[in-house]
């Protein structure tokens, strides 16, 4: 399947090739952009960046991939190829369960009060035209282009809104990408339309032509063959797998037929001593609700098989171009998911670690083979890592991530952080739900049971604390209750406990005041110590400072 064509002409390694008419190029680096690498934008500030060639690097982005149900089981050439030639993060969270706002981070290293994503819709931010004026330009991809001279190309889901009319439909092509190949919208694998640097391309549903994975591998090797080699290269590759609807590649529509949800110990119970949203889910599940999500869980797994087979075809592809030995490669996920735990049949959106945590494998040079590694990370330093990588300063970005790229590199006595910051602004309308009448208005994503997954006030904020003695989670809902939930995640993985009335008041406290200060940090202020850390201290300026009242910053709906 071949589709579109990058460069003029020219034959491919190992056969001819045939050209589209009329394909776009590379455009070569703008005189501007060859001044500021003259100035040294992106040279000598990272170890990395030394060589006579920076490193090349490749982003692959999973859609709603769990780590705590065994989303990585499937990927047995992924975890060979990336994870056992480099380094597996145990600990690798997001800061909000849901697509938009944690790509959103992604992008931009910022937390959502700091990029204002705050759920899959125009009106919370999600591709608005806020979005594109105030955050895009200031993407880690844009800072890579503009500012160290990569060629930048983007295959796949970019944010759930995008190619709305109202924000400039499917012709915007975001700052500071070379190449563009994105999905209008939310995921698909067949009946879709892609813009192809701001021309719309509609896909049927014929597999060996239209199947979307397959369509983002097979464009991804074309750029690799025929992209310009004087330039370093940034891929960011973002697959619809593992959301629904779950369709499969015909040869796999038949595996994994003996796998079932796994039944843990939050399965299909009662969420005791948990917010409203989750008491309210009905326990036992009905049959029908089990037989349901066994079955999304097992095309989940379906569909990932050909996510395996892409990562697979670039890492022969890079290394057949003499290529990856000078290429890192990362693999994660935007959320985590859920299938049946604490009886909710199946979505993200909710604090717990089924939800937040995510895969996250990394290879390239100088790291070391068969590495794992327990220290806490977030999605928002992904973009921190990448531009360490190319060779640009943290401190010259607004990013409130950290750049991983020593722990990759096996520094030794560093000083990390042992918290992070997890929020979400619940999604609901002051209207009934028609399929549920018997329950208040506000609720949404519900089942036919009435079984509803989300809440205009399921809106909370989480401390994820891990230290030497503590694994800690804290959570406050901005509801009329202020509901708490904590969790001794040593003691209790599964987060069945919630032991908010019998902790000890005084670290109760020092939680509350951590959880304001995160919540109104900006760049460096979101690097402070942890409750935990021997550097920490009080400072209430901190929760005040540029924001006015925390209460307010919290959880405001204002974008700016």
């Amino acid at each position: 399947m071949r589709l579109l064509s990058l460069a003029p002409d020219r034959p491919r390694r190992g056969g001819p090739r045939h050209l589209t008419s009329g394909s776009p190029a590379l455009p070569p680096p703008p005189p501007l952009l060859l001044l500021l690498l003259l100035l040294g934008g992106c040279l000598g500030v990272s170890g990395a960046a030394k060589s006579s060639r920076r490193p090349n690097v490749v982003l692959l982005l999973a859609d709603d991939q769990d780590e705590v149900l065994g989303g990585m089981t499937p990927l047995k050439k992924t975890k060979a190829l990336i994870g056992e030639m480099g380094m597996t993060f145990s600990s690798a969270y997001v800061p909000s369960a849901l697509c938009c706002p944690s790509r959103a981070s992604i992008l931009t290293g910022k937390y959502p009060h700091n990029h204002h994503v705050v759920n899959n819709t125009l009106e919370g931010n999600c591709s608005s035209k806020s979005w594109q004026k105030i955050q895009e330009p200031n993407t880690f991809p844009a800072i890579l282009r503009s500012m160290c001279g990569y060629q930048t190309f983007f295959a796949g889901k970019y944010l759930n809104e995008y190619g709305a009319p109202d924000a400039g439909g499917l012709g915007h092509v975001p700052l500071g990408w070379s190449y563009w190949y994105a999905l209008e919208k939310n995921s698909k694998y067949y009946n879709y339309t892609l813009s192809i640097n701001g021309k719309a391309r509609k896909h049927g549903e014929n597999y060996s032509v239209d199947y979307l994975t397959d369509v983002l591998a097979n464009v991804s090797l074309d750029f690799l063959d025929y992209k310009s080699n004087s330039e370093p290269f940034f891929m960011m590759i973002s697959t619809p797998a593992p959301h629904s609807p779950w369709t499969a590649a015909p040869q796999y529509q038949n595996a994994f037929q003996n796998v079932f949800a796994p039944r843990n110990k939050n399965f299909n119970i009662h969420g005791t001593n948990k917010h409203w949203l989750i008491r309210q889910a009905k326990t036992p599940m009905t049959n029908s609700s089990i037989q349901f999500l066994d079955n999304a869980f097992r095309k989940r797994w379906q569909t990932l098989l050909s996510v395996d087979d892409l990562v697979e075809k670039l890492v022969k592809r890079l290394e057949f171009n003499g290529e990856l030995n000078n290429t890192y490669i990362f693999y994660t996920s935007d959320n985590g998911y859920h299938t049946g735990q604490f009886s909710l049949p199946i979505d993200k959106r909710q604090l717990y670690e089924f939800d937040i945590k995510v895969p996250l494998l990394v290879r390239g040079p100088g790291i070391k083979p068969n590495q794992t590694s327990k220290m806490l990370v977030a999605n928002i330093d992904l973009g921190p890592t990448i531009l360490d990588i190319a060779g640009y300063s943290l401190n010259k970005t607004q990013m409130d991530g950290m750049s991983f790229l020593p722990i990759l590199k096996g520094a030794s006595n560093l000083t990390w952080r042992s918290d992070v910051l997890v929020e979400y602004q619940g999604e609901g309308r002051n209207v009934t739900d028609p399929t549920c009448p018997s329950l208040s208005p506000g609720v949404s994503q519900c089942f036919p049971d009435c079984v509803c997954e989300d809440a205009y006030n399921n809106t909370y904020a989480c401390v994820r604390t891990m230290s030497e003695r503590w694994n800690l989670q804290y959570c406050e809902f901005d509801d009329q209750e202020v509901f708490v939930e904590v969790y001794n995640l040593t003691a209790d993985p599964h987060q069945l406990n919630n032991i908010a009335k019998s902790i000890d008041p005084e670290l109760l406290g020092k939680m509350n005041y951590r959880l304001m200060m995160l919540q109104s940090c900006s760049g460096p202020t979101c690097r402070t110590p942890g409750v935990f850390d021997p550097g920490y201290r009080f400072d209430p300026r901190l929760m005040f400072s540029n924001h006015g009242s925390v209460r307010t910053r919290r959880f405001s709906k204002h974008l700016l």
